[in-house]
C-alpha cells in the first residue's frame, strides 16, 4: 500500500491501534452490515471525502467502512485533545488514509490540520463540531462549488449550522446527524452519561457517592450524565434554562436550581450546553474549595478559563488532565482537560456500541449526497424516518432481538378515523 501523505505522532504506534480499531469492530454491527454492502456496490467509488472528527477506534471504522466503498479519504481531529495517536497511525500504516492528528495539538496545528484536509478539494465533508464548513465559509469559499453536500455529527455544530440557514449564510446542504432519533437517543444519552462519568474518574479517581453533582444542561447529553451519576450514588443537582427541560429534570426526581445556588452546594461541576460561559468567574469564585469543573460539551467555551487563569495566584498540573488554580484567598478549583472535552480527552470517547449508529448516520449521508448530488438546495437536512428505522432494525437484528409488527387490521385502524367509541 503507498503511504498516504499525513501527520501524525509516530507510526510505530500503530501495532496498538489496529488492535484497538479491529476491538471497536466487533461492537460496530450495523457498521459492518453497511460495509458488506458497500464493498459489493462501491456507492463512493471515486469520491474524495474529507472528515473532521473525533479521531477514535470507533471512527476508524467509519473510515474503513467508507474506504469500502471505493472513497478517498483525508482525516482530521476535531478537537486538539481527542486524537488517539496510536489509532491515527494504524489509519495510516495499516488502512492507507491520510489522517493529519496529533494529541495536545496546539490551535496553529489544528488549523493547518483543518487545511490539509481541505487540501484534498473533497467532495464530501463530514464535521463534528462544524470547523471544516465554517473554515470553508471563510477562507475557502472557491471550494464549495465543488461538494455535493456535508454531514454534522454534534449538538454544537447543529447550532452553528441552522444559525447560518437562518442567516442565508449556508452555501452547501448539510445532513443534521445529530437531530437522527437514531444518533442523539442513544450516542448523547447513554453515550455522554457513560464516557463524561469514565472521562472524570479516569482523570480524578474520586468516589462519586455522596458527592453533589452538578449538572448544568439538562439536554438529551444531560440527562445521560445525570443518570449515569445518580447511578454511581452522587446527589444530582441540574441547572437549566429551558422551563420545560427543567420541569423535566424535577419530575426526574433531581433537585433543580440556579446555578447561584447550586455553586454553594456543588462538588462536581459539568457542562453540557454547547454555549458559552455557562460557568462564570464568580460562579466559580463562590464555589467550595476543591471544587470539581468539567466540560462535557464541543467547545472549551463553557467555562470561563481565561478569566480563571488571570484571576487565580498560581496554577499547576497535579495529575494528568487536571489542573489545580490556588485563589487568592487560599482554596482551590480544579479544572479537568482544559476545559475541553473530558470523555474524549481523558478517557476513549463513547462505546463502540453507540458510535455504530451515529457512524452509520454518518456513512449513509455520505451515500446520500452522492446520490443527489446537484440536486439538494443548501440548507440543513435531517434523515429520513425510513432510514432511521432502519438503522434501529439493522442494530436490534444484531444484537439478536425480534420485536412485532402490525397486522393488516391494526394499520387499518391508525390510518381511519371513522372507528371510534
Amino acid at each position: 500500500m503507498d503511504r498516504p501523505k499525513y501527520d501524525v505522532s509516530d507510526l510505530t504506534l500503530a501495532p496498538s491501534g489496529k488492535k484497538k480499531i479491529e476491538w471497536a469492530g466487533r461492537s460496530m454491527q450495523v457498521l459492518k452490515i453497511i460495509k458488506k454492502r458497500f464493498t459489493d456496490e462501491k456507492p463512493l467509488k471515486g469520491v474524495k471525502i474529507g472528515a473532521c472528527l473525533h479521531v477514535t477506534a470507533e471512527t476508524a471504522n467509519l473510515m474503513i467502512t467508507l474506504k469500502a466503498g471505493g472513497a478517498d479519504l483525508a482525516l482530521c481531529a476535531s478537537n486538539p485533545l481527542s486524537t488517539q495517536d496510536d489509532v491515527a497511525a494504524s489509519l495510516v500504516k495499516d488502512y492507507g488514509v491520510s489522517t493529519f492528528a496529533v494529541k495536545g495539538e496546539n490551535r496553529k496545528k489544528y488549523y493547518d490540520h483543518l487545511n490539509a484536509v481541505l487540501d484534498t478539494y473533497p467532495q464530501v465533508t463530514m464535521d463534528d463540531g462544524a470547523d471544516l464548513v465554517s473554515l470553508l465559509h471563510t477562507e475557502r469559499k472557491s471550494q464549495i462549488k465543488g461538494i455535493f453536500g456535508s454531514s454534522e455529527e454534534t449538538t454544537t455544530g447543529v447550532i452553528r449550522l441552522k444559525a447560518m440557514e437562518k442567516d442565508k449564510a449556508l452555501l452547501l446542504p448539510v445532513f443534521a446527524v445529530n437531530d437522527s432519533d437514531t444518533k442523539h437517543f442513544f450516542d448523547n444519552r447513554y453515550g455522554t452519561g457513560q464516557s463524561t462519568i469514565d472521562g472524570i474518574l479516569r482523570a480524578t479517581n474520586i468516589l462519586l457517592a455522596g458527592k453533589n453533582f452538578v449538572v448544568c444542561g439538562y439536554g438529551w447529553c444531560g440527562r445521560g450524565l445525570a443518570t449515569r451519576a445518580r447511578g454511581m450514588g452522587a446527589s444530582v443537582i441540574v441547572t437549566e434554562v429551558d422551563p420545560v427541560k427543567a420541569l423535566e429534570a424535577v419530575m426526574d426526581g433531581y433537585r433543580v436550581m440556579m446555578l447561584n445556588q447550586a455553586i454553594k452546594e456543588g462538588d462536581i461541576f459539568v457542562t453540557v450546553t454547547g454555549d458559552k460561559n455557562v460557568i462564570s468567574l464568580k460562579h466559580i469564585l463562590g464555589m467550595k474549595d476543591g471544587a470539581i469543573l468539567a466540560n462535557a460539551g464541543h467547545f472549551n467555551v463553557e467555562i470561563a478559563l481565561g478569566e480563571l487563569e488571570k484571576k487565580a495566584k498560581a496554577k499547576r498540573n497535579i495529575r494528568p488532565f487536571v489542573d489545580e488554580y490556588t485563589l487568592t484567598d487560599g482554596t482551590k478549583r480544579f479544572v479537568l482537560a482544559e476545559g475541553r472535552l473530558i470523555n474524549l480527552s481523558a478517557a476513549e470517547g463513547h462505546p463502540a456500541e453507540v458510535m455504530d449508529m451515529s457512524f452509520a448516520n454518518q456513512a449513509l449521508a455520505a451515500e446520500f449526497f452522492v446520490k443527489n448530488k446537484g440536486k439538494l438546495a443548501p440548507q440543513v437536512y435531517t434523515i429520513s424516518d425510513k432510514m432511521d428505522k432502519e438503522i434501529a432494525r439493522l442494530k436490534l437484528a444484531a444484537l439478536g432481538i425480534k420485536i412485532d409488527s402490525l397486522t393488516a387490521e391494526q394499520k387499518k385502524y391508525l390510518g381511519s378515523w371513522k372507528e371510534g367509541t
